[in-house]
């Protein structure tokens, strides 16, 4: 059987640095699966600047970022990439793959999971009407777009207002579409604060907050959508209904991590973050098995899923290498505010980042972290649920820390 210390599968973002973290720190014999036909992930599709800011220090397009994190690693012996291979099934450190050439086996010291994550289908939010032509993702909407050429639609409307849907506003707008407006069933933008500004307020396209696409009409094609309001619970107020003529609409209601491959291997899942539940050093569950980039939690920024798949990839190395030392394991408790924290857990004795989002919006707030041995408060104007918030604790700070460490927003 096939064998490498490192498997690596996911040849995106977070693949790439994961391969990149692991031969840092040591290992020597790295493969990553990759199912498309190139590297880079999803990045290929992204052809608007933003990316690269913090990693590189200069406004790079995804392709370019990509190509920038690749040029790191392709002449390095040490790193293997395969294309067009699928990943079926995961077992005991046992991954079988598909491919050109056919079933096999390869089994590794150690697994990372950089897989990414996948849209929320219509079926999933239940519009009515007919399944007509016409209704996409925005991610569908945009590889069409960026990568063949398709101009999905001339009049279009946007359900949902994450960075995706608020860039391919702008985006369909360039290419000479009409983009009606933008929608968002929460009373605050999905989006980060700068695509609000460059991709709706700087063409003039309306955002509907507190209201959702209540059904689709057409036959073959679709014609319009019912857009109606919602109240401050999220239920539709009758007689607020509007017809809105359009040919597209793309949904841009939320990303879900791509874990089929480990929830049937048995590693926890965060029911919040619909990730694994992994520790400081981004090993799941199941030893032996990490978790990182979008896979694990859903990112804003390429920078943080590359930075998050460099560590993983060194503590994966530390793991084959037999370099991982055991010690009490604190747990991390989240109430009153915040709805997630990665990682769920950790081991004291360095310094650590942890990363979370809010629940709601709060514009003047501390973050209150504190346990038994630990008390302290953040202060943080103006955060939303949109962009992820890290806060640093020093080792120092943890040393007399036991048994768990809870946070929550206090106003």
């Amino acid at each position: 059987m096939e064998r490498h210390q490192l498997v690596v599968i996911g040849g995106g973002s977070a693949g790439i640095a994961a391969a990149l973290g692991a031969y840092e720190n040591g290992l020597t014999d790295i493969l990553v699966i990759e199912r498309e036909a190139e590297y880079g992930g999803i990045l290929q599709q992204c052809i608007h600047n933003g990316f690269g800011l913090h990693t590189f220090n200069e406004e790079l397009s995804g392709p370019a970022y990509a190509e920038k994190y690749y040029d790191l690693i392709k002449d390095n012996e040490c790193i293997r990439f395969v294309y067009e291979t699928v990943v079926t099934k995961i077992d005991d450190k046992i991954v079988t793959v598909q491919s050109k050439e056919g079933l096999r086996q390869i089994a590794a010291d150690a697994i990372v999971l950089s897989t990414g994550c996948r849209e929320r289908p219509a079926g999933a939010i239940g519009m009515k009407g007919n399944r007509c032509e016409g209704v996409y993702t925005a991610g569908t909407a945009q590889k069409y777009l960026n990568k063949e050429g398709f101009l999905v639609g001339k009049k279009v409307f946007i359900l949902g207002s994450g960075d995706i849907g608020l860039i391919m506003a702008r985006r369909m707008t360039l290419e000479g579409a009409k983009v009606i407006g933008v929608a968002e069933l929460q009373p605050y933008s999905n989006g980060l604060a700068r695509n609000i500004k460059q991709c709706l307020e700087d063409f003039d396209i309306p955002l509907y907050l507190s209201h959702t696409v209540e059904s689709v009409h057409g036959s073959s094609r679709l014609e319009s959508i019912t857009l109606i309001e919602v109240d401050d619970h999220l239920k539709k107020i009758e007689g607020s209904e509007q017809e809105i003529e359009c040919d597209c609409l793309l949904l841009s209601v939320g990303l879900i991590p791509e874990n089929t491959l480990i929830e049937e291997l048995g590693v926890k899942i965060d029911p919040r973050t619909r990730g694994a539940v992994v520790d400081d050093r981004y090993m799941s569950s199941v030893e032996g098995i990490f978790a990182c980039g979008n896979t694990l939690h859903v990112h804003d920024l390429v920078d943080y899923v590359s930075i998050e798949g460099r560590k993983a990839g060194k503590s994966a190395a530390d793991y084959v290498l037999g370099r991982l030392s055991d010690g009490e394991v604190i747990t991390n408790s989240v109430s009153n505010g915040v709805s997630y924290m990665v990682p769920q857990s950790f081991h004291k004795g360095r310094d650590l980042e942890f990363m979370f989002r809010v629940n709601r919006v709060f514009k003047e707030c501390s973050i209150h972290v504190y346990g038994q041995g630990l008390d302290k408060k953040i202060r943080k104007l103006g955060i939303v649920p949109s962009e992820m918030q890290k806060v640093m604790l020093k080792k120092e700070e943890l040393e007399g820390l036991t048994g768990e460490l809870n946070w929550e927003v206090v106003e």
